[in-house]
């Protein structure tokens, strides 16, 4: 594994972003926390990772706005179950959206939503809020919440490379990966709860 990441970082730094790019536009928390701790192993620089998982995310924020924005509710009554997405969301969304849409993005940007994040994207498409103001607002967003997940993947890189022994990594390995999961668990119960309550 280690000899992989030495090749992937010195022979392939261009394909190694592109991946980064094209699979945070799906799922960047992920991503962002995994290669915190990659970079603190030492195998890529903080501020191209930081920049590709923002640009990956931010793409597909810029995706959802213009779903919103061209589609709106007829992308919302054909494929919105596929997403969680529902009539009854985009409005709930929308009374609140109008009177306070910048707070609204942000906060739901920094905490991936809330369970709602997607509706929340889609709805500042189909409010028609300026895109200038829309990616403003979420590259602030962004930046805060990928520095926060990188964070965390870096604590635990450090964790990794200050126990010597088989065990204590083996151990720091465990509780990463309990982490995300619990991160992802968390992210579903979310979306379920808001579901519900909407």
């Amino acid at each position: 594994m280690q000899e992989f990441l030495i090749n992937l970082s010195t022979n392939h730094t261009v394909w190694v972003y592109v991946f980064i790019v094209f699979f945070a536009f799906a799922e960047g928390p992920f991503l962002s926390m995994v290669f915190g701790v990659i970079v603190r192993l030492g195998y890529f620089s903080v501020m191209p990772i930081y920049l590709a998982l923002m640009v990956g995310d931010l793409m597909g924020d810029t995706f959802w706005y213009y779903v919103g924005y061209f589609f709106g509710h007829g992308f919302i009554h054909k494929f919105g179950k596929y997403f969680n997405i529902t009539e009854q969301n985009i409005e709930k969304i929308t009374e609140i959206f109008h009177r306070h849409k910048h707070p609204i993005l942000f906060i739901s940007k920094i905490t991936n939503g809330f369970g709602f994040g997607l509706a929340v994207l889609i709805t500042a498409g189909l409010a028609k809020l300026p895109f200038k103001k829309y990616l403003a607002v979420n590259i602030l967003g962004q930046f805060v919440w990928t520095g926060v997940l990188i964070g965390v993947g870096y604590f635990f890189g450090d964790l990794y490379i200050q126990i010597n022994n088989i065990t204590g990594r083996f151990f720091i390995v465990v509780i990463l990966t309990v982490l995300i999961i619990a991160f992802l668990r968390y992210k579903k119960y979310l979306e379920n709860k808001t579901k519900s309550l909407l």
